[in-house]
């Protein structure tokens, strides 16, 4: 499936809208458009979720290393948009409890 990538900035944060699904053929589409823009990123930024139906450990470490390089620059990340399924995922994982999840 096609991975579908949006990203919309104004002066406060950066969304990222994802729609489609997060595996290991679709992780590095999304990595090569976004990592280069975390670079000294130091703002908010925010995925929107709410159009993903599906995420595997690939998609899972992928948005480990965009929390770690945000969090190296004192820079906010967010997940939101979360289906019940997705949520589980980063429940189960322990990483709800490091990320914030809306």
């Amino acid at each position: 499936m096609n991975m579908e990538i949006q990203i919309k900035e104004d002066l406060n944060q950066t969304i990222v809208v994802l729609e489609g699904e997060i595996d290991a053929y679709t992780a590095p589409k999304v990595k090569e458009k976004v990592a280069p823009m975390l670079e000294g990123f130091s703002g908010e930024i925010v995925f929107d979720l709410s159009n993903v139906n599906y995420m595997d450990s690939t998609g899972l470490g992928m948005f480990v290393g965009f929390f770690k390089t945000v969090k190296a620059n004192n820079g906010v990340f967010r997940l939101i948009g979360l289906s019940d399924r997705l949520k589980r995922l980063f429940d189960i994982t322990g990483l709800a409890g490091i990320m914030e999840i809306k």
